[in-house]
């Protein structure tokens, strides 16, 4: 079982910077142009699909091409801090009611 830790304050900001910077590489556009979240699969203009930290940020994740995925705004919203494990739960805990 792996475990995530919290970056302290700075270590979130060189982070999020990355991010941005990732955010207009070449790789990421390409990423995107396919229009389809990583978590719902459903298909959206590339325009419409935010980055999200599959691992967050806040969680001890990085910005890097391993660790980020296109989705859209409501998976993004609804995500939000959870790991990857916490989200399947929380998609499963759905589909049961």
């Amino acid at each position: 079982m792996e475990f995530y830790f919290p970056q302290d304050e700075e270590s979130q900001k060189r982070e999020k910077h990355k991010a941005r910077e990732l955010r207009n590489s070449q790789w990421w556009k390409r990423k995107r142009s396919q229009g389809i979240c990583y978590y719902c699969g459903a298909n959206f203009p590339p325009k419409e699909l935010t980055m999200d930290h599959i691992v967050p940020i806040s969680r001890g994740g990085k910005s890097v091409k391993n660790n980020v995925a296109p989705c859209c705004k409501t998976c993004n919203t609804k995500k939000r801090t959870m790991l990857p494990i916490e989200w399947e739960e929380y998609m499963n805990s759905l589909l049961k009611q």
